[in-house]
């Protein structure tokens, strides 16, 4: 049988923990060359991504991701988790116009940079879930547009004003809440729930781990000419990943495999579902599909 000659992947791919070996050169591949695409805020190239098919190979967040599943856009997903980690801290209010519990969301104003945003699809899910919330009494104010142009959005979301921002609204008393993300309390701006580290952890251990927020995807076309290169691609997630100091379990926000990633993507497939992201429920064998039939009993 002929060898194929080396590939070249154009790959958007941030430095995270999981990653770093790979993009450092500590872990590489004969087989596959990657050309890093210079990005410095990786969720700003998912539309061009998803919508283009601009990258060979990378990470891209699972709502999106679950989108354009539904869209039949050329990508296929591994069972490979790049970013993930809890949410339960990433929705503020402000304190200086009173109290404010989850549970006192009903019929307000919250604001989210985009309505499909991935964080936004955990927030809300577990508002729902655990603290009563009735995520369709609340009006979400939205910054920008969904990765997917076929989506279209529900009636109880809004677009903010040209000019304005999430975290303004919020100290000018805009909106009631906002899911700013991964960023720490200011002045009056503060977490609305405030055991948020402890609420994370008990939830990932009762929902089958971390919350996923980027999987790793490779274009189909790729997939599919060139399966030798896919299993390859996979192999140095594995080892980049094995390279990261990082807990095992329901602490391990990196989880690699069909198995260990089952749990947390069907809960997120359930919350799109819900949350009108996504019109059925795909399984988890469903979405890693041709993964697997690529990769065998490596994927699992």
């Amino acid at each position: 049988m002929p060898q194929h000659p080396p590939l070249t992947l154009y790959a958007l791919l941030g430095t995270h923990a999981g990653t770093e070996a790979l993009k450092s050169g500590r872990v590489s591949s004969p087989l596959v060359h990657v050309q890093y695409a210079d990005v410095k805020v990786i969720n700003t190239q998912f539309k061009p991504l998803i919508r283009d098919a601009k990258y060979d190979f990378g990470e891209l967040a699972i709502a999106t991701y679950l989108q354009g599943y539904e869209y039949r856009k050329p990508y296929v997903l591994l069972p490979a988790t790049i970013l993930g980690r809890g949410q339960h801290h990433t929705i503020f209010y402000n304190a200086s116009r009173g109290p404010l519990s989850p549970r006192e969301l009903n019929g307000r104003r919250v604001g989210v940079r985009a309505y499909t945003q991935t964080t936004g699809a955990w927030v809300r899910g577990f508002l729902a879930d655990d603290y009563g919330v009735d995520l369709r009494s609340i009006t979400w104010v939205t910054f920008e547009e969904p990765h997917l142009a076929e989506y279209r959005e529900p009636a109880h979301v809004t677009r903010a004003d040209e000019g304005k921002t999430l975290k303004q609204m919020l100290l000018d008393g805009e909106i009631d809440a906002a899911i700013l993300g991964d960023v720490a309390e200011e002045g009056p701006i503060k977490h609305l729930i405030p055991n948020h580290a402890a609420e994370g952890q008990r939830w990932a251990h009762a929902h089958g781990g971390v919350p996923i927020n980027h999987m790793a995807v490779i274009r189909e076309p790729i997939a599919r000419s060139r399966p030798d290169v896919v299993r390859e691609v996979y192999r140095m997630l594995k080892e980049s990943r094995a390279a990261a100091a990082l807990p095992a379990g329901p602490d391990d926000p990196l989880r690699i495999g069909v198995a260990a990633n089952r749990a947390s993507l069907e809960q997120m497939v359930a919350y799109a579902f819900q949350q009108g992201l996504i019109s059925r429920c795909p399984t988890a064998d469903e979405l890693f599909a041709d993964a697997v039939r690529i990769l065998g009993a490596a994927a699992h």
